[in-house]
């Protein structure tokens, strides 16, 4: 892991002080909703997966940055269960490209000790891009660097209503069994959400410069920090990610008290 922050960001854009960012302060878990590949493809008379493929370097930078900076864990929405109203061709390129992209980088990531999660339902998915998830788990699972969260066919609400049907389960098995049934409390589900594993995230960044958290991690946001940025996320690089934890450190988080 390299925490030179001179070797992390050599080309710092003028105005931007690479110094100014606490090492000490990173934040454990960042998540980053990752929009505007469209929009971007739209400016340049493209198609939209043109934007989606344009969208995979990014992620690649973003990774790498994180990882040097000491992150533990990167969350990245790459595909919500609402995703599947889009077009049927748009949607069919992207698992195709989810399916490439993961076989053609899991050697890379491995070698950099990240380990990949998938978070989701990934038996919606086609099988080629639902195995090269699981291989890539396979892969990297006994690695100690950061964790890659990927979330596909993810969305909030759908995971809330799991965990309390997990718990309903658990209970009647409990009854049955003629035991004393699972305390329902906060814990209870959050211990039952996809992300029982994963610390909730610090901040959330989102591209594009909308406002909204899309049905992303609405438990585990419930105290993030939440930072948008215009740029759209093929332009997004490892100094728009200094930017926005930049920002995220100048923040007072008194997590409801005074």
């Amino acid at each position: 892991m390299n925490r030179n922050l001179a070797d992390i960001f050599p080309e710092a854009p003028d105005g931007l002080d690479v110094g100014a960012l606490d090492l000490a302060r990173i934040p454990q878990h960042v998540a980053v909703i990752m929009d505007g590949n469209g929009r971007w493809a739209k400016k340049r008379m493209m198609n939209r997966l043109r934007g989606h493929s344009a969208g995979i370097e990014a992620v690649r930078e973003t990774i790498r940055c994180a990882s040097d900076l000491g992150v533990r864990y990167l969350t990245i929405y790459s595909f919500s269960t609402e995703n599947w109203k889009r077009p049927q061709d748009e949607v069919e390129g992207l698992m195709e490209l989810f399916a490439k992209t993961m076989l053609a980088e899991v050697d890379a990531l491995h070698e950099e000790g990240v380990r990949v999660m998938t978070v989701g339902d990934l038996s919606a998915l086609p099988a080629a891009t639902r195995e090269a998830f699981e291989q890539a788990w396979e892969r990297t699972r006994g690695n100690d660097g950061m964790t890659l969260v990927v979330a596909v066919n993810y969305g909030s609400r759908a995971e809330i209503v799991h965990a309390f049907r997990e718990y309903l389960r658990e209970a009647a098995d409990a009854e049955a069994a003629g035991i004393a049934a699972p305390v329902l409390d906060e814990d209870a589900i959050a211990s039952r959400l996809y992300t029982a594993d994963v610390p909730d995230p610090e901040v959330v960044i989102r591209t594009s410069g909308e406002m909204r958290l899309s049905n992303f991690l609405l438990w585990q946001s419930a105290y993030s920090e939440f930072v948008s940025t215009d740029v759209l996320w093929p332009d997004f690089d490892r100094y728009e990610l200094l930017r926005c934890l930049l920002d995220y450190q100048a923040r007072d988080r008194r997590f409801g008290g005074v």
